[in-house]
């Protein structure tokens, strides 16, 4: 199987290369980060605004970005969608999920509350340290808020079947490493898109968890 697995991603023909990593010009050595670099790293990133509705009738999401150090590393827990999913089929993702005002506070609850649904994390062993740049989706009309959450540890999950078919635990650096990540210029019928892709070992991770993933990670390497 090529690196990337067999995700549908429904490339439209006149597709053409994008832009460079923005971690392209560092040493394999200056893209392996612990937490705490990673702590210090977000510190500097300004304060955000709420992400605009990309269209109207935009349901309000968040998603949490898991980090934990392990052998001196910083890394990533993100998930696999089964094929049974209502969307995003067989998607790699956060977790995370549509705001409930009956159970959420805002939105950072909404965050920690499906992380814990989904892949069993519990919410008191969380320190969230940062909020993203939120993003909009046209396709399955969400506005997500994406948060960075801190682990003491490798945690254990518990993750649903219903919701997880799989969980991926991930360096960073493995994401920055060389052939991993691509841009794209996809024309589409409402604009002129940049399109992410981390392409692993077999599995592809695109759409809006990677436009989240590749924001993050900018922040990280910024001015380095």
């Amino acid at each position: 199987m090529p690196p990337g697995g067999q995700q549908r991603i429904p490339r439209p023909p006149s597709h053409r290369p994008g832009r460079p990593a923005p971690w392209a010009h560092l040493a394999p050595e200056g893209r392996r980060l612990t937490l705490e670099q990673v702590r210090h790293r977000l510190a500097l990133v300004p304060p955000v605004v709420g992400p605009v509705p990309a269209v109207s009738g935009s349901v309000a999401a968040a998603v949490l970005v898991p980090c934990y150090e392990h052998a001196g590393e910083a890394h990533l827990v993100l998930t696999k969608r089964p094929d049974t999913m209502p969307s995003h089929q067989g998607e790699i993702a956060f977790p995370g999920g549509k705001y409930d005002p009956v159970l959420d506070t805002d939105l950072r609850d909404t965050a920690l509350r499906e992380a814990e649904e989904e892949i069993g994390l519990d919410p008191s062993e969380v320190e969230v340290v940062a909020r993203l740049e939120g993003i909009s989706t046209y396709a399955s009309r969400f506005t997500i808020t994406p948060f960075v959450g801190f682990l003491p540890g490798r945690p254990r999950l518990r993750p649903d079947p219903r919701e997880v078919a799989r969980v991926l635990e991930i360096p960073l650096s493995d994401l920055m490493a060389d052939g991993v990540y691509r841009e794209e210029r996809w024309d589409t019928a409402r604009a002129e898109l940049d399109v992410h892709f981390y392409e692993l070992t077999d599995e592809t991770v695109w759409g809006a968890t990677a436009r989240i993933l590749t924001g993050f990670l900018s922040h990280l390497v910024a001015g380095r």
